[in-house]
């Protein structure tokens, strides 16, 4: 289940409704899904090549949902781990504040990541800690980064409205301090 930590106060926020309800305050689309039912020699496969047309076979009505209500007309399957060709590389690259002009959106099915989002003025910068099962969307235009958590094992559905994905467009920030 997801958890919040705003890093101005240390504050944390965790339950699916405190989630939800301040992630919403943010614009921030927020869901869950049963990542239980993804079967258990996929849960911790963070190499998969093959397998993920399975992934997105166990996911397809929720896909199709989300994709219906939102837009998204293409969707894909992430993987990283420690072996992951060049993963401090990608994680270098990834761990940069930027936008975009749609949303970036993630399914976490296996493994666990953080978005770092930049909230409002006196809320300052916040990590949204997901687990698997949790759904995140960041608005079009709201600076932020994804990264991974300290296992660096993920594996993730992505969805897009665009057919070349997103285009991170490098937002600068003195406030920014990394945690």
């Amino acid at each position: 289940m997801a958890e919040i930590f705003i890093r101005n106060t240390n504050e944390r926020i965790s339950g699916e409704e405190q989630v939800r309800e301040f992630l919403e305050s943010h614009q921030v689309l927020y869901e869950h899904w049963d990542a239980s039912k993804l079967p258990r020699e996929l849960q911790e496969n963070f190499t998969l090549t093959d397998q993920k047309a399975a992934v997105l076979k166990t996911f397809e009505p929720e896909i199709k949902d989300l994709a219906a209500r939102r837009g998204y007309k293409i969707w894909d399957v992430i993987t990283l781990s420690e072996a992951t060709p060049n993963l401090e590389e990608l994680l270098a690259k990834f761990e940069q504040i930027h936008t975009h002009t749609e949303d970036e959106i993630r399914a976490i099915v296996a493994g666990k990541g953080i978005f770092i989002i930049k909230g409002s003025e006196e809320i300052g910068y916040f990590n949204v800690e997901l687990s698997p099962g949790d759904v995140i969307s960041v608005p079009e235009n709201t600076p932020h980064f994804f990264t991974l958590m300290e296992n660096q094992k993920i594996v993730a559905v992505r969805l897009f409205i665009e057919e070349n994905g997103w285009i991170a467009e490098p937002f600068e920030d003195p406030t920014f301090t990394t945690a």
